[in-house]
């Protein structure tokens, strides 16, 4: 590639020899090469290129030696024990999801506590005792085989459900007999990313699958020209029909539903993360009917909520950031001849999500990060706020058209999981379950906080701790950040933070510019050449903390994981000083190659195409792997796995390997690599409380906690 000659001393790979620093570790030898590049007049090394390879068998014994090393490390530390105990303890509670109905039947998940996957009941009355419809835990001996998503029938007669591997994306279909809890014969293999939309009558069911990967290339090849297929129930999968391909476009993504009439099949086109996508629709009603363009602009976000007739109610942000609901004629898609229903929120407020229930629109509206339910009539007439328990977030709102009642789930820091039951006639809400954890709610306390970021923009932040805590500047701090993919973090439990608490921890997370917090123009200004803003915010969150006495940076850590590992890669790079240790997991590390894996390619809405030079250019300035340099970095704790395959482990292989040979201080730099899990979806509760125990392990050493009061309220 040619381009102008920019020299960065500080983004070039010098050669590597010895992985071991002044300090006390010395580190496995990684394999490596000679590889270099020229990138638009960029000499870039990458002499751990082989740790791409994850079945070879220097990489596997690279591995190997790594995590005999961090367990060791680890199995030395005397609060490990106790605080594992401490985390069980907490993550022993009965856990829900809210009811959906389907057909004569009430569906939820349940989870009795320490069960490796929640396990999926059955009932015709929400008062009578419910049956197992599925038991992932019975499908292997280690709780590695999780259940993805689940689709049923009108009359609730099948359901449609995937199964993933070791933590894999990869997913294979099944169909079960809701009354009988058989399965049918039906198996269908390489689907990925994708749901099932069933025809009304229960004939079959529509899906998304890619070509059979090439052999060694299941968890690292390249993820293209998805398909979308119809399966007829009983037939072999070979005589699947194909129903929606585009030959001429390798990155469109399909996803179908079926409206609640049955009468159109509704297509959703997205080209990998871009929140832009398109729509396309196929009257089921009409034999000889194709699928065409409906919204085909590919000029912002549409979601279809519902329908009357060829009358499609469609939540978008097309002409407004924060979103909203709109009725499109399907004669008339045309944005002229819209009209809105339900119009755009305040500056504040973004409108989250929209279903229709009982002939209504419950709409998830998010306010300053955190939740508000809101009803609406069918004319987009207010009716009323659904009254929450606290600042919080709602995980979901199930129900459909014809339902009297819906269910919905509410969590807060330190408020767990509540499943509530929402009767539209009297415009109550009661509770479903409420689950009892192993903790005094009222010792805690959670305030929100907005700072200056590095321009001036103002940046809100949740800081959660044990009531009492004083700001003297020597409270141990977990900031956990994201930043990216319009994603919003909102309030929500988590045993793993109550533990930190309880030790005297301080839990922060601020919403950092790249989320959804704030609709699309909080996200634009944290993604491609405003990605810096993003490690600015954070960087601030963590300067705030720091300023008014939270913390202090001998006890400062953070953390992240996918686009959040990459953040923490990136701020530790660019303030080395400013923190007293780092946990970057499953992070995204070669901003130079990470569309060269899995579906990586699809990202480049957020970070941009490297293989261009004005992204390439940006890239480089963050990109945590061509960023290091030989400094004193803080105690770090890199965290992967092998079956990651929509973060190729090879991003944090070829990071910790590179940290660790720049490494000029004492601290350690480790990486814990976990086996048969992949980038966190469906991982084993065991695997889950192991992970956490081990960093906090790491955080208790690193940052001279004493875990006194674990265990105790």
């Amino acid at each position: 590639m040619k381009g102008r000659l920019l020299f960065l001393a500080s983004v070039m790979i010098p050669t590597l020899v010895a992985a071991s620093g002044p300090g006390p570790f010395s580190y496995p030898a990684a394999p490596k090469s000679d590889t270099a590049e020229d990138h638009f007049g960029h000499r870039i090394l990458d002499p751990y290129r082989p740790l791409e390879d994850p079945n070879s068998d220097a990489t596997k014994a690279w591995v190997e030696a790594e995590n005999r090393l961090t367990f060791g490390y680890l199995a030395q530390i005397p609060e490990r024990t106790r605080i594992r105990e401490r985390l069980t303890k907490l993550w022993n509670y009965e856990r829900f999801t809210p009811p959906s109905k389907e057909g004569p039947w009430y569906i939820y998940a349940k989870n009795d506590g320490l069960q490796n996957q929640s396990v999926i009941y059955k009932t015709k009355a929400l008062d009578a005792p419910a049956e197992v419809l599925i038991d992932p835990n019975t499908l292997s001996a280690d709780g590695t085989v999780a259940l993805g998503s689940m689709h049923f029938t009108d009359d609730g007669r099948y359901m449609a459900y995937s199964l993933a591997a070791s933590g894999s994306d990869w997913i294979e279909w099944k169909v079960r007999d809701v009354a009988t809890g058989a399965d049918l014969p039906d198996l269908l293999k390489w689907s990925k990313f994708s749901g099932a939309a069933w025809l009304k009558d229960g004939s079959g069911f529509f899906y998304g699958r890619y070509d059979a990967p090439k052999e060694g290339e299941t968890f690292t090849g390249v993820n293209k020209f998805q398909k979308l297929y119809f399966h007829r129930l009983g037939t072999p999968q070979d005589q699947d029909t194909l129903v929606f391909e585009r030959k001429d476009q390798p990155d469109w993504l399909f996803s179908a539903d079926v409206t609640e009439d049955g009468r159109f099949l509704i297509v959703v086109q997205n080209e990998g993360t871009k929140p832009e996508n398109r729509v396309f629709v196929k009257d089921l009603s009409k034999a000889s009917a194709e699928i065409v363009p409906f919204l085909d602009k590919f000029d912002a976000e549409y979601s279809v909520v519902g329908n009357d007739g060829e009358r499609f109610y469609v939540q978008t942000d097309k002409d407004a950031p924060r979103r909203r609901v709109v009725a499109i004629d399907l004669a008339r898609p045309d944005s002229t001849s819209w009209t809105v229903v339900i119009p755009e929120g305040s500056g504040r407020d973004v409108l989250s999500a929209t279903r229709m229930v009982n002939n209504r629109f419950v709409t998830q509206w998010m306010t300053d990060a955190h939740d508000v339910l809101k009803v609406y009539a069918a004319t987009g007439a207010f009716e009323r706020e659904i009254a929450l328990p606290t600042v919080g977030a709602i995980s979901e709102f199930t129900g459909k058209r014809k339902d009297t009642e819906g269910f919905y789930g509410f969590s807060s820091f330190s408020y767990p999981g509540t499943v509530y039951r929402y009767a539209f006639d009297t415009g109550t809400s009661a509770v479903f379950r409420q689950p009892k954890v192993d903790f005094l709610p009222s010792a805690f306390e959670t305030t929100q906080v907005f700072y200056a970021s590095k321009d001036g923009t103002k940046i809100p932040m949740f800081v959660t701790f044990k009531k009492g805590m004083k700001k003297d500047g020597q409270n141990p701090t977990y900031l956990y950040g994201y930043g990216g993919f319009n994603v919003s973090l909102t309030p929500a439990f988590s045993p793993g933070v109550i533990a930190w608490m309880e030790a005297g921890g301080i839990f922060a997370q601020p919403n950092l510019r790249g989320g959804g917090e704030y609709g699309k123009a909080w996200y634009d200004a944290g993604r491609l050449a405003h990605k810096q803003n993003v490690f600015d915010d954070f960087i601030a969150a963590a300067e705030y903390l720091i300023a008014e006495r939270y913390t202090s940076t001998p006890k400062l850590a953070i953390a992240g994981g996918s686009n959040g590992g990459l953040l923490i890669g990136a701020c530790l790079n660019q303030r080395p000083d400013l923190f007293g240790a780092a946990i970057p997991a499953v992070g995204v590390m070669d901003m130079l190659r990470f569309h060269k894996f899995t579906i990586g390619w699809a990202w480049t809405s957020d970070y941009g195409d490297p293989d261009t030079q004005a992204d390439f250019d940006t890239v480089l300035k963050y990109s945590p792997l061509h960023n290091i340099k030989p400094v004193a970095y803080p105690p770090t704790l890199v965290i992967t796995s092998d079956h990651d395959d929509r973060v190729a482990p090879a991003h944090s292989f070829k990071y910790a390997a590179t940290l660790q040979a720049m490494q000029t201080g004492s601290a350690p730099i480790l990486i814990r690599i976990e086996t048969k899990a992949g980038h966190g979806a469906g991982k084993p509760t065991t695997k889950i409380i192991d992970e956490r125990a081990d960093i906090f392990a790491f955080l208790s050493k690193s940052l001279g906690m004493k875990w006194a009061s674990a265990g105790t309220n």
